[in-house]
């Protein structure tokens, strides 16, 4: 009986309640390679404050993401969200293309002409 209720209960929760309990986290970054099925490389540049003398450093880190359609192109900005773990190093999924490159763009048009 307790089962039924609890089922109940999460099956009435808001959709925006329901994606807080769940909620992944996110980055923005710079795809840097394609070249694989399905996947790219978006490289992360965070800037933080040295310990001892508070100088800010860019450092950046490369994520491996899941990308279906292979939409994304070398230069494009996209917001990844984490996953579960599809491949050895694989956690995360692409979320959207913020912006499309001006290089991307230009290879569109000339394979369309």
């Amino acid at each position: 009986m307790a089962e039924t209720k609890a089922s109940e209960a999460t099956a009435t929760v808001p959709a925006a309640e329901a994606e807080k309990r769940t909620r992944r986290n996110e980055k923005v970054g710079q795809v840097v390679s394609t070249k694989m099925q399905k996947t790219i490389v978006v490289e992360i540049e965070m800037r933080k404050a040295h310990p001892k003398y508070k100088r800010v450093m860019k450092t950046n880190k490369k994520f491996y993401a899941h990308d279906e359609q292979n939409s994304a192109r070398v230069g494009d900005m996209v917001r990844i969200r984490e996953t579960r773990p599809l491949s050895k190093l694989k956690r995360w999924q692409l979320e959207e293309i913020v912006r499309r490159s001006a290089l991307a763009q230009v290879e569109d048009t000339a394979k369309l002409a």
